[in-house]
């Protein structure tokens, strides 16, 4: 499979203007980005809901070799790959933000729906966070959690 914007020229910086403009653009009240960890992330509110989505960044390390791995690169090689790497993520993240919200806009969906994942739990988790491990437990046991169950 092909990545998406595999030859990107579009910088980080412009990735992420775009997508804050897109959000702002849609009515969201703050909005914040920026990366850590191997992750980038990009966190804002609309209606008082506190939304963040992360993308995994590529590790420098992974781009010393040549995509073959026969010969390492130089320093600078490495650095030219690795941003180039960060780059596409960036801008399969201002995809994925822009479609979502072209989706809602246009009635396709709501906007519940296409950010419950990314939505923040009062305690700093988001949904797919805390939901994730519970949805693995119920389909390796073929069984709901009482909790969930009506009644």
């Amino acid at each position: 499979m092909t990545t998406y914007a595999k030859n990107t020229k579009v910088s980080t910086e412009r990735s992420k203007g775009e997508i804050e403009r897109t959000i702002v653009r849609f009515g969201a009240e703050q909005y914040l980005s920026g990366y850590g960890n191997g992750m980038g992330y990009i966190g804002f509110i609309y209606n008082g809901r506190a939304i963040r989505i992360t993308v995994a960044l590529p590790d420098k390390d992974d781009f010393r070799r040549t995509p073959g791995g026969r010969r390492a690169r130089s320093e600078a090689d490495t650095q030219r790959a690795w941003e180039q790497g960060c780059r596409e993520q960036w801008r399969s993240l201002a995809l994925l933000v822009k479609a979502k919200l072209v989706a809602i806009t246009n009635g396709h969906a709501s906007f519940e729906k296409e950010f419950l994942a990314y939505t923040m739990l009062p305690e700093g988790r988001t949904v797919h966070d805390w939901l994730e491990p519970q949805i693995v437990t119920m389909l390796e046991s073929g069984e709901m959690p009482r909790a969930l169950l009506p009644g």
